[in-house]
């Protein structure tokens, strides 16, 4: 996936991260993480959130591995967007044109009419939230971050809009991609996707018509005011790039992999054709083939990190761990600060498993950590960092940590209690830990039968 970093949430306490995914719905998703993909999406997004008067940084973009369409607000810095639905867009308008809806909620302050939900997100057991710890992957073609789920009734609650709040969003949306000087015709191809559903059964309906209510009014005023608003510039060539790459990267990952290579033109060079013959092959566990690809890319973009880390990914997936190690070294030397890139350096390094490797992985993992600590897997790899350098107290907070975003607050606040005996009292550490320990103390317990 092409995408960017993020850079919102500088600071994400436990409680900050269970809040942040309150309104995901009912069964468990994966939130797909991958420095390229939000890197993508973030150059997508730029020109909109800067049009709605939002700073770019302070909104994060979450791809949720699901393949309906949808896509909706968490709170007021984070949009989820479900893979159903970016595969579903063909041109980065329509993306634009979710993305402008979205952030007219936030705008417009819709979120403020749903307050109580947001009170009672502070802990799993209020929302009945199951976070599980996903390690369906990895790789930097959508290494996985969260898997996630609430009760559907939670979702409801937390995601419902009135037809008047979605009119407003469209008029909203539809003025700042003309501001932006993005053709609005963008937003109503993809409302022309939903058009008609609401005929159609809630069991048979995308999830978008459920919480975006979808009425021929609507529809009708939405074409009016990009009829009015006029139609924008051609794609920005920098934009396209990005979005033509990102989707190549996420169809590579979610495609079986023959499907992939069996769509690709033998003499197609493209980068977006390369990001996801790379991909592919690696899927494929041809290692040979993917490095190939990867090395033709970076040839042709010597300064693509991405590229590069893409090559540092199949290094470390075929067991080559100095050379993966060097590889992402040179990742981060072009992206020191991108906390997905710093994880996957550090993973690395463990690898190596050497005195001098290791106490390398425990400093570009306390970096990550500082910068994202909605990642389960680099809290899985920083315990191993802390283990090895004899920090067993900063390893059971770690611990505590990755177990809380599972959603398995008992088992967090044993390790939490470990922590709290082995680290200075008062220290951030011990209030990490202690945070964790009240939240399962705040838990209902679950009646016997």
């Amino acid at each position: 996936m092409a995408a960017r970093r993020w850079r919102a949430f500088a600071k994400v306490s436990c409680a900050a991260a269970l809040l942040l995914v309150a309104g995901l719905p009912a069964r468990a998703q994966t939130i797909l993480r991958d420095a390229e993909a939000e890197y993508a999406l973030s150059e997508v997004a730029r020109p909109v959130l800067n049009a709605a008067g939002v700073s770019p940084s302070s909104v994060r973009i979450l791809i949720i591995k699901d393949s309906s369409l949808n896509a909706y607000v968490l709170n007021a810095q984070t949009i989820a967007i479900h893979s159903g639905l970016l595969m579903k867009i063909t041109r980065p308008e329509m993306l634009q044109g979710v993305i402008a809806h979205e952030v007219a909620h936030i705008a417009n302050g819709h979120l403020a009419s749903r307050p109580m939900n947001m009170r009672n997100a502070r802990t799993a057991a209020a929302v009945g939230l199951a976070l599980a710890a996903a390690v369906a992957t990895q790789n930097p073609s959508a290494g996985a971050g969260l898997a996630i789920g609430t009760q559907s009734a939670a979702k409801r609650a937390f995601l419902a809009h009135t037809r008047a709040e979605e009119a407003s969003a469209d008029q909203s949306g539809l003025r700042y991609l003309s501001r932006a000087g993005v053709d609005p015709q963008g937003m109503i191809d993809l409302l022309d996707i939903f058009s008609g559903q609401e005929a159609l059964s809630s069991a048979h309906q995308d999830p978008y018509v459920l919480s975006h209510p979808l009425s021929s009014e609507r529809l009708r005023s939405a074409r009016g005011y990009a009829a009015a608003y006029g139609g924008g510039e051609p794609s920005d060539p920098e934009t396209a790039y990005w979005f033509d790459r990102s989707q190549a990267k996420l169809a590579a990952y979610l495609r079986a992999p023959g499907a992939t290579l069996r769509r690709i033109s033998p003499g197609d060079t493209s980068d977006a054709t390369l990001v996801a013959r790379t991909v592919a092959n690696q899927q494929a566990h041809d290692t040979g083939a993917a490095l190939q690809a990867a090395e033709q890319l970076i040839a042709k973009r010597p300064d693509d990190v991405y590229a590069r880390e893409l090559k540092a990914w199949i290094l470390l997936e075929s067991r080559q761990f100095g050379a993966a190690s060097a590889a992402y070294a040179e990742a981060v030397a072009l992206a020191p600060n991108d906390p997905l890139m710093l994880a996957g350096y550090g993973r690395a390094l463990l690898a190596e498993d050497t005195p001098a490797s290791n106490a390398k992985a425990l400093e570009v993992m306390e970096k990550s950590r500082a910068r994202d600590q909605l990642n389960p897997s680099m809290l899985r790899d920083l315990g191993l960092a802390y283990a090895r350098a004899g920090q067993n107290g900063m390893a059971s907070v770690v611990t505590a940590e990755r177990y809380a975003l599972s959603g398995r607050l008992q088992d967090a606040a044993v390790h939490a209690k470990r922590a709290q005996g082995l680290v200075p009292r008062g220290s951030p550490a011990w209030r990490r830990a202690d945070d964790i320990v009240l939240a399962a103390k705040s838990q209902p317990k679950r009646k016997s039968r």
